[in-house]
């Protein structure tokens, strides 16, 4: 006799556990928890794009936002590179618009996402399922860096194609953007998960999130140059990832001479990685310590 364990949740199309009795010896054979992970990678790809108030608020937001910066400040000119070529608004945002985009991603999609589970009982459905939490944390943070890739990819087509912003032509910026995209996502990610168990439900998850992705966005250099910021409120971002992620995209992708806006007048990519890498261990820790299927109060 064979039973198959499913879920309205998609884990048994990715779980394929079965159980399996005969002759009085039952015998449990279970997929590999990273395997498991891996396959609801694409359950949570294709749930993503269904929501479609999440796929306009966090992974074409950067995009409407940088084309809207682009137009409204067209005839404006930021500086100007080595050769004395004006940075146009959609040169100067474009590295702005893709470390938002890995906070909207990673943060306020997946603790607006992860809570709206918690309070519907889709959690509380996985928590009776054979899918590991560990599986669980693999097929989300696979979501977020399947999406963010597809995004990063539009924002840079849309400023390189329909703005004409030169992009970088050494290997070593791609590397630096590699690393620096790679580290941010998954910092993003991480930091999400934590964040989900902060709303009391659903409902109130997106008036808890937004706010403070938006707050982060002001102060860290995507709205406002960083540059101008006073001095106690640079130091005050400068304890969060965003400043750090928008920092290191900035390095990749603005003139070499912009390098004397940043604080110390230098790109610092070693303050860049050791601050993500701290962002990225603390909510791993935040994660296992915080994280239920369902809320202690519930």
């Amino acid at each position: 006799m064979t039973v198959s364990t499913g879920s309205t949740s998609g884990v048994g199309s990715t779980s394929g556990v079965g159980l399996t009795s005969g002759g009085g010896n039952r015998n449990r054979t279970r997929p590999n928890a990273l395997a498991l992970g891996v396959r609801r990678v694409g359950y949570e790809v294709k749930s993503y794009f269904r929501q479609k108030d999440g796929l306009v608020f966090t992974f074409l937001f950067p995009i409407i936002m940088l084309l809207i910066f682009s137009v409204a400040f067209s005839e404006a000119s930021f500086g100007q590179d080595a050769d004395g070529n004006d940075v146009t608004a959609a040169w100067f945002y474009l590295p702005a618009m893709l470390a938002a985009g890995l906070l909207l991603s990673g943060v306020q999609n997946l603790a607006v996402e992860i809570a709206t589970e918690k309070s519907d009982g889709t959690l509380k459905r996985l928590a009776g399922s054979p899918l590991p939490v560990f599986s669980y944390f693999i097929g989300k943070i696979g979501q977020v860096f399947v999406t963010g890739v597809l995004q990063a990819a539009l924002i840079v087509g849309v400023a390189a194609l329909a703005f004409g912003v030169p992009l970088p032509s050494e290997p070593e910026k791609w590397l630096t953007f590699l690393w620096v995209f790679v580290l941010g996502i998954v910092t993003s990610a991480a930091l999400g998960i934590a964040l989900s168990g902060v709303p009391r439900s659903g409902k109130s998850a997106t008036a808890v999130v937004i706010p403070i992705v938006l707050l982060l966005q002001f102060i860290s250099g995507v709205y406002l140059p960083f540059s101008q910021l006073p001095d106690w409120l640079q130091g005050f971002a400068s304890a969060f990832p965003l400043k750090w992620m928008a920092q290191g995209m900035r390095n990749v992708f603005l003139p070499e001479n912009f390098e004397a806006l940043e604080v110390g007048g230098v790109w610092d990519l070693a303050g860049v990685g050791l601050w993500l890498g701290v962002w990225l261990v603390a909510g791993l820790i935040l994660c296992r310590l915080t994280f239920r299927w369902i809320r202690k109060d519930s």
